[in-house]
């Protein structure tokens, strides 16, 4: 069997990079300020439907009920788990926020992981294949680096 034309189409990880310019840096900036304007939002919802619920419970079954006590400490729990897991993500998105201020132009920075095919051949160099990078600048391919 002849196995000189034999090749294997196989994924690989491509990283994306982009060069930081003043614009990136707005788009940025502006990305993660409505992310963590939008967890304040949800954070108040979530506060004021814990609220409503609670005042329900307590109106239904009254408020002396040892199982209504109990009930409104669980949603009360809830309700502050899951505002601390938001305080949490609101957090991170602001240290990103300061970090994207000390960042220097044209520094290249990782925004994404993404996927692609690429065709392997007998004699091929596998891990030169294997890293590929695209790096944009303001959005457009500026640079392809590595074996295609």
């Amino acid at each position: 069997m002849d196995y000189s034309n034999t090749s294997l189409l196989l994924k690989r990880p491509v990283t994306v990079k982009a060069i930081v310019t003043t614009q990136w840096k707005e788009e940025v900036t502006q990305q993660l300020q409505q992310q963590v304007a939008g967890l304040d939002q949800q954070m108040q919802q979530l506060e004021m439907q814990g609220k409503r619920t609670i005042e329900e419970i307590t109106k239904q079954a009254g408020a002396a009920n040892p199982q209504v006590q109990k009930q409104t400490e669980n949603i009360q729990g809830q309700v502050n788990q899951k505002k601390a897991e938001m305080l949490e993500k609101k957090n991170q998105f602001l240290q990103q926020l300061q970090q994207i201020q000390l960042l220097e132009l044209d520094q290249e920075v990782v925004q994404a992981q993404m996927e692609s095919f690429f065709r392997l051949e007998q004699g091929d160099n596998l891990v030169k294949k294997l890293n590929v990078e695209v790096v944009l600048r303001d959005g457009v391919v500026e640079e392809i680096r590595g074996e295609v």
